[in-house]
């Protein structure tokens, strides 16, 4: 397959599935400076002066500057990159959750836009956007010939303005034109409900600054009922978010100070470990939102839902508490993003956020290029397909997995202390003419439709259900 040069963004400035330790000391000051390559700083100065005295076109000290930032960061990995004043904003205001534009997480493939997924309840998710979907024009600019992040300022706009979007989608033989009206979103960190008496299912689409106090509130809000009798907690589709909301989920069911995540890299800072203590998941605030919460979360049977596009802090949550045993993961195998993004603020209000970690699950296992793998396999779809899905090893650049090869784990079968019993689909013959089962076209997550969620209560009520074969 081939690789898609993607840097997975979220339009209006949103960045998906960093890890972000805003306001972090310049590094420079960490290690001793090491002797300066002059003859590769004396290339560069001849080609900056080559530049300036030759190109066909006068050029800014300004601009060449910042495009060789741009380049020195962007050729490291996939999630290094240089953030203007306007990206650097919007990055500040995206963990809020709340950002202008349309909802969509994007990358590049082929000098075209792919939309790597819609937000939930945003003007891309309610007008039919995709994941695969590839723009090629937007308003009556063509997509071919510009960067990203051009495309992505073209995306943006004042609310209330509409931009037409023309789309290649696979499987349709012509373009598709969807018009959206750019708005102010307001990403719902946290939604909740009891599908059944005595089941609860509790949603983090993000890990943003909220989070933690929205879980507690969701989850005071489902005892409210009465005991639960088990408990999904749906990461799919996270994209990720900070670092100090995936401690403070994990926190919410684990016993206190059992490690939820470490850190490793070349700087002092780099090298931690966070435990489910509350000074290693509150910012700025004294009150601990997990203090109110009922006894029985932290022994309530439950599954985890993940899938690929559950990454970074969706993947710290889920790794935690499958080390620790606390729950099931089910599902698919995650994105695979472990690395940690340190965002260190510039002169200009602009800044550079650049990779200086990697992050390992309690048992010392890195999740880079690798991910989660769930304790029991089940597709989205009951006949169990899926379409294929970009994961971080698709990634040019990507950096390594330094602690277990790329390839996946073996498969845990065995659903632990969690009764249930797994059952491979039966092999039927099925005729040529015969339609395959199809998802909706928008999944209600914990509906009846929603094979994935139906599976998971099934194995906490020990009910048998369908396990999807390995591929």
């Amino acid at each position: 397959m081939k690789k898609a040069k993607t840097i997975s963004l979220v339009i209006g400035g949103f960045v998906a599935g960093a890890l972000i330790s805003l306001g972090l000391p310049a590094l420079a000051d960490k290690e001793t400076a090491q002797g300066l390559p002059i003859d590769e700083l004396r290339t560069f100065a001849e080609v900056y002066s080559a530049i300036k005295q030759g190109y066909v076109e006068p050029v800014e000290d300004k601009k060449m500057i910042t495009n060789a930032i741009s380049g020195m960061l962007g050729n490291l990995d996939p999630h290094s990159s240089y953030l203007d004043a306007d990206a650097f904003k919007d990055l500040q205001v995206g963990t809020q959750g709340e950002f202008g534009g349309l909802g969509i997480e994007v990358g590049m493939e082929d000098g075209l836009v792919k939309v790597v997924s819609p937000i939930e309840d945003t003007p891309a998710y309610r007008g039919g956007v995709k994941a695969g979907d590839l723009i090629f024009k937007l308003d009556d600019t063509l997509v071919k010939g510009l960067t990203l992040g051009d495309a992505v300022k073209k995306m943006r706009g004042k609310p209330k303005t509409p931009i037409k979007l023309s789309i290649i989608r696979k499987g349709d033989p012509k373009p598709i034109e969807i018009t959206l009206i750019r708005e102010v979103i307001k990403v719902q960190s946290v939604k909740s409900k009891l599908t059944e008496p005595g089941y609860g299912w509790v949603r983090v689409t993000q890990f943003q600054e909220n989070t933690i106090a929205e879980l507690s509130r969701h989850l005071s809000g489902l005892y409210k009922s009465g005991k639960l009798n088990g408990l999904v907690l749906d990461l799919r589709n996270d994209p990720g978010g900070l670092l100090n909301g995936a401690i403070g989920v994990s926190a919410a069911f684990l016993p206190p100070d059992v490690k939820v995540v470490s850190t490793d890299g070349r700087t002092p800072d780099a090298k931690q470990e966070y435990l489910a203590r509350s000074r290693d998941y509150l910012r700025g605030t004294r009150e601990d939102p997990l203090q109110g919460l009922p006894v029985d979360v932290k022994k309530v049977p439950m599954v985890v839902l993940v899938n690929a596009g559950s990454a970074s802090a969706s993947e710290i949550v889920a790794g935690a508490l499958q080390d620790h045993k606390r729950a099931v993961v089910m599902g698919t195998q995650t994105f695979g993003k472990g690395s940690v993004q340190s965002v260190i603020p510039l002169p200009g209000n602009s800044a550079i956020k650049l990779t200086t970690a990697r992050y390992y699950t309690p048992q010392g296992r890195s999740i880079q290029a690798k991910g989660i793998v769930p304790d029991i396999i089940v597709e989205e779809s009951g006949n169990g397909t899926a379409p294929p899905r970009l994961r971080e090893a698709d990634l040019e650049r990507h950096l390594s997995n330094d602690r277990e090869k790329e390839s996946p784990r073996e498969i845990v079968r065995d659903a632990g202390k969690t009764p249930g019993k797994a059952a491979k689909p039966e092999n039927k013959d099925k005729s040529k003419d015969e339609p395959e089962d199809e998802m909706p076209v928008r999944l209600e997550y914990a509906s009846k439709a929603d094979n994935q969620y139906q599976q998971a209560v099934n194995l906490l009520k020990g009910m048998q259900i369908m396990q999807s074969k390995v591929q």
